[in-house]
């Protein structure tokens, strides 16, 4: 028998639902472990403390850095990967979305050494006077290489789901590209844009292996939250379960909000004037 939605038919067979609960129960399982383990008397004792919220403090401001990075780098990147084919795509959208797949702490050695004093780019830089590697920068610029890829993947996917027919109307009535993308192209796929913005910033947040390799862990400097529950764990297990289940409610908050379903397809209202 197969199950029906509010919409009608669904398609789906019983016994998939029996194996989707086992997947949600994998993902759930270990997150109600740690709530389980969390010392309630002590938790806002622990989360509230000077380097607690230093580390949060951090965080956050870099995460809105490297998110605001990843705008400016991937808005473009994923229109010519949407819009424009040229050869080579394929291979710059494999080198894109490359810091997906690839171990956090290779991404952090790559920085390194292109940053880095002894760099591909960091002996100029320091000529210039200017230090990355290790400082508040270098966290910005490990989370955003991490986080990039999924305002691409996100946006390309928007802009491949609206096409371009009322691009091409504008276009038709005189308007010029640059108009066309402030008028009709970024109202239109506005709603994947901000749930790439967001889904870039919760994983700026949560950015642990590059930061550590590139911009190491210097306290009020490049300690972002997850070095903090790393080097708790060491020596303060409660806190490094309180400050876990704190950066598990930010990022269920933060993701939650990416999760608005798109409206494509309605040209913006005003795009041809």
């Amino acid at each position: 028998m197969h199950r029906r939605s509010g919409t009608g038919y669904t398609g789906i067979p019983a016994w998939i639902y029996a194996i989707a609960a086992a997947g949600a129960l994998f993902v759930l399982l270990p997150l109600l472990a740690m709530v389980a383990r969390v010392n309630w008397s002590q938790f806002i004792p622990l989360v509230t403390s000077e380097s607690s919220l230093t580390a949060l403090g951090l965080s956050l401001r870099t995460s809105a850095a490297s998110t605001a990075s990843c705008i400016v780098l991937g808005v473009p990147l994923a229109l010519i990967l949407a819009r424009s084919p040229f050869p080579g795509q394929r291979l710059l959208r494999a080198f894109v979305l490359l810091p997906l797949v690839l171990p956090p702490v290779v991404g952090g050695i790559a920085l390194l050494y292109t940053f880095g004093r002894q760099g591909l780019l960091g002996k100029s830089l320091e000529l210039a006077g200017l230090q990355i590697a290790f400082s508040t920068t270098a966290v910005v610029l490990a989370q955003t290489y991490v986080a990039l890829p999924f305002l691409v993947v996100s946006l390309e996917g928007a802009l491949r789901t609206a096409g371009n027919k009322y691009e091409a109307v504008a276009a038709t009535l005189g308007a010029r590209p640059s108009t066309v993308l402030r008028r009709v192209t970024i109202p239109l796929v506005l709603p994947g844009l901000a749930s790439g913005a967001v889904l870039s910033f919760a994983r700026s947040l949560g950015e642990f292996g590059a930061t550590l390799t590139f911009a190491g862990s210097l306290q009020g400097v490049t300690r972002t939250l997850p070095l903090e529950i790393y080097l708790q764990r060491e020596t303060d297990a409660d806190a490094a379960v309180a400050l876990s289940l704190l950066l598990v409610a930010v990022a269920v908050a933060v993701v939650g909000l990416s999760y608005r379903r798109p409206r494509l397809g309605v040209a913006p209202e005003g795009a041809f004037r």
